[in-house]
C-alpha cells in the first residue's frame, strides 16, 4: 500500500486524491476588531423639520416678564436638543461587508471606490484606507473560489440527475410561508427519501419573482408526485415552452420545473449557479449528506502521476481499486462509493 487514508475527489473528468498528513497544530489568536461609530446620515424628512420647530414661540418685546422667563427656559431647552441621529457600533470589516454586499451590482473597480468612500472617515490616511479595502476585496474573492470548488466537489460526488425550479405563487403563500416551508419539506424529502440537494434562493429580473434553483439526486422510486409534461406561453421569451411538472410540489407550492440531467447539462447548470452566487453574493443551501471526498488507501499501480502546487496531488486512474482499511471494496463506481466514508 502505498498512501493509505487519502481523501479522494472527482474533478469531472479525473479521480485525484489528497494523501493524509500530519500537521502540527499552530495556536493562531483571533484577532478582534476595535469596534467604531457609524452615524447614518440619511435625511429624516419631514419629522426631523418638525422637531426642530419650536414648540413655544421665542420671546418678542410684547411678551411679558413671566412669559419671558417661561419662553427663555422653554428655548434653551430647545436649542440644547440636537435632531436624532442613528449610531450603530460595527468594526471596520463588518461595515466593509455591509458595503460590499451594498454595491454588489456594480464593476469591480466602482465597488471598490464606493466602498472606500464608505469607509473614509474612520481611516487617518488614504494609503491605509486602500491597503484595507485591497485586503477586503482579495479576502471575498478568495472565499468566492473556495465556495466554487467546494460547490462542484460536491456536485461531481452526488450524482445529481435533475435541475428544478420552485416558483413563489402568491395565491398559496406569503414569500415567508413559501421558503420556510419549502426548505421544511426538502429536509423532510432528504431525511426521509434520502433526497440530496443543493441551490440557490433567486429573484427574477424583471417581475422580481421569488425562485429556487437547484441541482437534486432523487433516488429511484423516491419520487413524490408524477412528473407530467406541461405545455404553456412564456411571458418573458414570448414563446410556448414545455416543463416537466411535479403534481406534488404544484399542489403544495404552485409551479414547477424538474429538467433530468445528464452531464452536458450538469456542467451548464452548476456554472448557472456558480454565476449567480459571485454576482449577487447568495449563500447556497446544502443537504445533508453531501461530501467533497470519499476516504480511500490508494496502491502503486492505480497511480498516474503526482500533480499539483510541489506534487502533493495523486492523479488516479479510472478504474482504480477502492480500499477501506485494508479491505477492497472494488473498482470505483457510484456504488462503491457510496459504502466508503466521507468527509469534508
Amino acid at each position: 500500500m502505498a498512501f493509505g487514508e487519502t481523501k479522494v475527489y472527482y474533478d469531472g473528468s479525473h479521480y485525484i486524491a489528497i494523501p493524509h498528513t500530519e500537521r502540527p497544530k499552530r495556536y493562531r489568536p483571533q484577532l478582534v476588531e476595535e469596534e467604531i461609530t457609524v452615524v447614518d446620515t440619511k435625511e429624516q424628512g419631514s419629522d426631523t423639520d418638525k422637531a426642530t420647530e419650536p414648540l413655544i414661540p421665542c420671546k418678542t418685546d410684547e411678551t411679558t416678564t413671566a412669559d419671558k422667563v417661561i419662553t427663555d427656559n422653554v428655548c434653551e431647552a430647545e436649542t440644547a436638543v440636537t435632531p436624532p441621529q442613528n449610531e450603530r457600533k460595527l468594526t471596520k470589516r463588518e461595515l466593509f461587508d455591509e458595503l460590499y454586499r451594498e454595491y454588489i451590482d456594480l464593476p469591480k473597480k466602482e465597488r471598490a471606490l464606493k466602498i472606500m468612500d464608505g469607509l473614509f472617515p474612520y481611516f487617518d490616511s488614504v494609503e491605509q484606507l486602500k491597503w484595507y479595502v485591497d485586503l477586503g476585496m482579495e479576502r471575498k474573492y478568495r472565499n468566492i473560489v473556495a465556495r466554487r470548488v467546494r460547490m462542484v466537489r460536491k456536485a461531481n460526488l452526488a450524482g445529481f440527475n435533475y435541475f428544478c425550479t420552485f416558483t413563489y405563487d402568491d395565491k398559496k403563500h406569503t414569500e415567508d410561508t413559501f421558503k420556510k416551508k419549502l426548505k421544511n419539506k426538502l429536509s423532510l424529502l432528504a431525511y426521509r427519501q434520502d433526497w440530496r440537494y443543493m441551490g440557490v434562493w433567486e429573484r427574477s429580473p424583471e417581475k422580481k419573482r421569488l425562485h429556487f434553483h437547484g441541482l437534486f439526486n432523487v433516488p429511484d422510486n423516491a419520487m413524490v408526485g408524477e412528473i407530467v409534461e406541461k405545455t404553456d406561453y412564456s411571458t418573458v421569451t414570448h414563446t410556448m415552452q414545455t416543463i416537466n411538472l411535479n403534481t406534488y410540489f404544484e399542489e403544495r407550492f404552485g409551479r414547477n420545473d424538474f429538467k433530468e440531467l445528464d452531464k452536458r447539462l450538469l456542467g451548464e447548470s452548476l456554472a448557472y449557479l456558480m454565476k449567480y452566487i459571485e454576482k449577487t453574493g447568495e449563500r447556497i443551501v446544502y443537504s445533508k449528506g453531501l461530501y467533497q471526498y470519499f476516504i480511500s488507501d490508494i496502491m502503486d499501480e492505480d497511480i498516474v502521476s503526482t500533480i499539483g502546487q510541489e506534487d502533493k496531488k495523486l492523479l488516479l486512474f479510472d478504474d482504480f481499486n477502492c480500499w477501506d482499511e485494508g479491505v477492497l471494496m472494488g473498482k470505483v463506481s457510484p456504488e462503491v462509493i457510496k459504502q466508503m466514508r466521507k468527509c469534508n
